[in-house]
């Protein structure tokens, strides 16, 4: 009997390893890493050179602010208070480039599956972990070479001057998001890594002092305050017990607030230097009346057409009125805006803003060892820092532009793939059960719901007639498909 068990046990993680793996092959990604990329790895024993075109930034007091169990850090930070309030901010981007160059075999599976893919059973890193969790990953107490966005904000959380350069840099702390979230709000002691260095407390209550200037202008500006729930399937051992909820906090709002500033100063340099880039965007929601009839269902009236400053408002209004069932309000809002996607930025061009972030001039450049986008943006940025020709012409550009937005999707249909699975398997003995749920899709393709807890999303087979994004519904567990990740619901009155 016990050894069945333990059987038992360790195929919850593997059957979903086997599910993923099929899923990213499915999904047209690839799994494993060629010979290819193997031998040209072995040739990699060490990068980071210094030169004279390097700045020597190793004193400053760097942090990492990551998950947990995170490994791949593709950034760092760190504040430095100016004589007339200002904050200066630096963020150190991890010189990838560096070490995968432009057509190597690397640089081919990266730019074929053009992002890491993070599944319940199995990470599948863009880059071979001899680089993004070590080589190319800012780990404490490494020299790395970055690229450093620096940034002058002033006292209204504006950006006041800004500035691109090469540098080495050294992480002195690696922080985690829970605990420096629970410093920060005066729930937890300060972290153990931050107190082992002198001076970072403080430096982390300058960034976060900064970041909350900088978020507050944002949403004055229309970006859109949303909160969704995350449910992250729990192992013990080998055994999946439960699935967590995972929400936003301080030190996540933290880096997400560095980093859309840094994203736009990177944007905006290489418009200045006459390049081309990658632009993130979110176009104007094609959906937008269906949100103003939820609007209308909770009271409040939004403008007919898209309006990011109103909507924000409304959504601000809605978090602080009831804060419990907001998440399932931004999940809503969420699925009637859309998928952002890239577009090449082209010279006298103007591509659409971002509709979310409420910023016009937006790329993704911070996370190149798991981004490819990011891994071309700085081959950009380097190329216009030292003078260099474009790296890459304008059709490669509108090519990687298409690519990248249609492997990222595919990537995270794997990902949702993958965690239905793990939903299904754990709520396969629970067929017969009653809960409250919210449609989250209605289409032609189906319509779905998201239970409330455990926080599940399933297909809708029976009763969805007249039913919107929004609406809530009581629902009966019918059917699982642990293979196929499919989980039936029934409506019930």
């Amino acid at each position: 009997m016990v050894k069945t068990m333990n059987r038992n046990n360790r195929q919850h993680r593997d059957n979903l390893k086997v599910i993923a793996r099929r899923a990213m092959i499915d999904h047209g990604l690839l799994p494993d890493f060629s010979v290819e990329v193997i031998a040209e790895l072995r040739s990699i024993e060490k990068i980071g050179k210094n030169d004279s075109g390097v700045r020597d930034l190793r004193g400053l007091l760097w942090a990492s602010i990551d998950n947990d169990d995170s490994r791949d850090l593709d950034q760092i930070s760190v504040a430095e208070p100016l004589s007339d309030g200002k904050v200066k901010i630096f963020v150190a981007v991890a010189d990838v480039d560096d070490a995968v160059k432009k057509g190597s075999a690397i640089d081919s599976h990266s730019r074929h599956n053009t992002t890491s893919v993070y599944t319940a059973a199995e990470i599948f890193s863009m880059l071979p972990e001899k680089l993004s969790t070590d080589l190319t990953s800012l780990n404490e107490g490494e020299d790395r070479l970055a690229i450093v966005i620096e940034m002058v904000i002033d006292q209204e959380g504006t950006l006041f001057s800004s500035d691109l350069y090469r540098a080495l840099v050294r992480n002195h702390a690696k922080l985690a998001y829970n605990s420096v979230a629970a410093w920060l709000e005066k729930e937890g002691p300060v972290p153990g890594p931050m107190a082992a260095v002198a001076g970072l407390d403080e430096q982390i209550r300058i960034q976060d002092r900064t970041a909350q200037q900088l978020r507050n202008v944002r949403h004055q500006r229309g970006a859109l305050s949303l909160e969704t729930i995350e449910a992250i399937p729990v192992f013990e051992g080998d055994r999946l017990i439960d699935l967590e909820v995972e929400r936003s906090n301080r030190a996540k709002e933290l880096i997400e607030d560095l980093m859309v500033a840094a994203n736009g100063v990177t944007a905006n340099y290489l418009a200045a230097k006459g390049f081309p880039s990658l632009r993130r965007v979110l176009r104007e929601p094609e959906r937008w009346q269906r949100i103003c009839e939820l609007a209308a269902g909770l009271g409040e009236r939004l403008p007919s057409e898209p309006d990011a400053v109103a909507l924000e408002k409304f959504l601000a209004k809605q978090k602080k009125a009831d804060p419990l069932r907001f998440p399932d309000l931004s999940l809503s809002v969420i699925k009637l805006i859309g998928n952002g996607e890239y577009v090449a930025d082209l010279p006298g061009e103007t591509p659409p803003g971002h509709f979310g972030l409420a910023v016009r001039d937006y790329n993704h450049s911070t996370a190149p060892n798991r981004r490819f986008p990011d891994l071309v943006t700085q081959r950009l940025l380097k190329a216009a820092m030292s003078g260099q020709p474009v790296p890459y012409s304008d059709d490669e550009l509108k090519e990687l532009a298409n690519h990248c937005t249609i492997m990222e999707n595919e990537a995270n249909k794997v990902e949702r793939q993958v965690s239905k699975s793990a939903a299904a398997l754990l709520l396969e003995s629970r067929i017969g059960e009653k809960f409250d749920a919210v449609v989250t899709g209605a289409s032609e393709k189906g319509t779905w719901v998201r239970i409330l807890q455990p926080p599940v999303e399933g297909k809708l087979v029976r009763g969805f007639d007249g039913l919107d994004i929004g609406d809530r519904v009581r629902v009966e567990l019918i059917r699982t498909d642990v293979e196929q990740g499919f989980i039936d619901f029934a409506r019930r009155r």
